[in-house]
């Protein structure tokens, strides 16, 4: 009888573990693998998750330890209990994830596979000590309050296993990287752009990539692949000995991780689209992000350029500490290599005028993208484009035909209703700039978003000053989760915006429907502003 219920419990334990376990793991990976601490900060955030009947069920193994000892019957009895509490808890937990807002789902990985690995031998070990001495009940409460304990703990279990796991994935990363550099080593020909920034890089990228695909062989790293992983799998996965031009997305949370991209990669040319807030918290300062920014064009070859923007302030003032050509695109600053006048924006798209301070003539182009964020990427296209030897009228053309990236500021019909979506990776700058070109559509307008996120101490200041520029545009606001969306409604209501016209939903897929009704006799344009990590869903 007493191992019939020792292998029902080891199974309620399994089957809770189980559910527990994919919540962990999926945060972990979300988080980037705890890069900077983003996983334990995540899990002292949602503390409250920590209260479950877990909780029940170590207190009856700590009674097992210390009152039960060798009463069969009631030991017997309180097992029975505990696997009735496990198998609740292991339901709930699943009922959980098939619940969850999650937008992307837990990947497979090879890495996610070694921390499974890792993960159940840490289980496993009190349940084979368990099984040795099944005889003796007061060591097997002590290995049932272990056991009990490590599922409580589920979250620092696999934080733990990451740690173990340390020096295979630094074995693992050696061996990805030896192999990227000597690719990138015995392609004695392949130029090679960076490209970073606090907003604009993906956009950038993709732009720069289309426009010099006219002439050249042009990869860009793939999605948002600008971390050091990201760009080794671009390496090694999706170059080849036809690529000519490398385009290197660069991502970065703290100062030097620029600059160890840069020694991984060695680009002789960069592009800084701007410097602003984003990551802000990680940072620490905005001279930070300044200096951390900068790392990319101060790592560039003397015989490279640079290409910088003389409208941002934080560009234009910095003391450069190498001697790298530099070329400045602009509009509002009429002392700059490349400028854009004229710029008209409208429902289809925008168009303008560049001027070469070198010929001091007048090109006309034209683009399906949004806004004025996006003439700056396109001139840096263009700068980069015509160093490269590209005839204007290839250039004019190429931006023509640049497709919108996808989740910025990418227009689309959806049934009833037009979306301007900008779901990802919103910062003040983005957001003013989406408000502004929601203003410039017709009929009614529609604000859906969480807020900002990242932004240090000053993130409850930026996202009320979101709320009063939304309030200037939009005729009503859907707002995506109450407690993280406090300060806009703030902003709002300052503004003297009309409270009945803002809706709350704690999911973002719930604001669809909600759309659709109102394009019902109307035309409806609606910008989704952010789409926050599944880390910050609030239940």
């Amino acid at each position: 009888m007493i191992i019939i219920v020792y292998l029902l419990l080891v199974f309620a334990l399994f089957y809770a573990n189980y559910y527990k376990s994919h919540r962990s793991l999926h945060m972990l990976q979300q988080n980037l693998y705890n890069e900077n601490n983003r996983y334990v900060k995540w899990i002292f955030k949602n503390i409250l998750e920590f209260i479950n009947l877990n909780i029940i069920v170590i207190g009856i193994s700590i009674v097992g330890v210390f009152v039960i000892y060798d009463l069969l019957n009631v030991s017997l009895i309180s097992m029975g209990i505990m696997i009735v509490l496990l198998l609740i808890d292991g339901f709930i937990a699943n009922r959980n994830i098939i619940n969850d807002q999650n937008k992307k789902k837990l990947v497979i990985t090879a890495r996610i596979k070694r921390l499974i690995f890792t993960g159940s031998i840490i289980y496993l070990i009190p349940l084979v000590f368990w099984g040795l001495n099944t005889g003796n009940m007061p060591f097997c409460w002590i290995m049932i309050l272990i056991e009990s304990v490590l599922l409580y703990l589920n979250r620092f279990v696999f934080l733990i296993a990451m740690f173990i796991n340390m020096p295979l994935e630094r074995m693992i990363y050696l061996h990805y990287k030896n192999k990227a550099q000597s690719k990138l080593k015995s392609m004695t020909n392949l130029k090679i752009i960076g490209i970073t920034g606090s907003y604009g890089k993906t956009s950038s990228k993709n732009i720069l990539s289309e426009v010099l695909n006219v002439r050249y062989n042009a990869l860009p790293t793939p999605r948002n692949l600008n971390t050091f992983n990201g760009l080794l799998m671009t390496v090694n996965n999706h170059m080849d000995k036809f690529t000519e031009i490398f385009i290197a997305e660069m991502g970065a949370y703290v100062r030097g991780e620029i600059a160890a991209l840069c020694r991984l990669i060695k680009p002789k040319y960069g592009i800084l689209t701007s410097i602003g807030t984003a990551h802000l918290e990680s940072f620490g300062s905005q001279e930070n992000i300044q200096k951390g920014k900068f790392e990319l064009i101060e790592s560039l070859p003397s015989d490279g350029f640079g290409i910088l923007n003389g409208d941002d302030p934080l560009q234009k003032n910095y003391k450069l500490k190498n001697k790298v050509k530099i070329i400045w695109i602009g509009i509002d600053n009429k002392d700059v290599d490349v400028r854009a006048t004229n710029i008209k924006c409208s429902s289809k798209g925008t168009e303008f005028d560049v001027v070469f301070k070198a010929k001091k003539k007048k090109y006309h182009f034209e683009t399906k993208l949004l806004g004025k964020h996006n003439v700056y990427n396109i001139l840096s296209a263009i700068a980069c484009g015509k160093e490269f030897d590209i005839e204007i009228d290839e250039l004019i053309q190429a931006v023509k035909k640049v497709k919108p990236v996808e989740h910025r500021l990418e227009l689309k019909k959806l049934g009833n209703f037009y979306q301007i979506d900008d779901a990802y990776n919103s910062n003040p700058i983005g957001a003013k700039n989406a408000c502004e070109i929601l203003g410039k559509m017709p009929g009614m307008k529609i604000v859906v978003t969480p807020g900002m996120i990242e932004l240090g101490e000053k993130e409850y200041e930026y996202n009320m000053k979101f709320g009063e520029q939304i309030s200037e545009v939009a005729d009503e606001v859907i707002l995506i989760g109450e407690k993280r969306t406090k300060p806009i409604r703030e902003g709002l209501m300052t503004k003297g915006f009309d409270k009945d016209k803002i809706i709350v939903f704690n999911d973002v897929r719930d604001a669809y429907p909600y759309i659709r009704k109102k394009a019902t006799n109307k035309e409806v344009y609606a910008l989704f502003e952010n789409d926050l990590p599944d880390t910050f869903n609030e239940k």
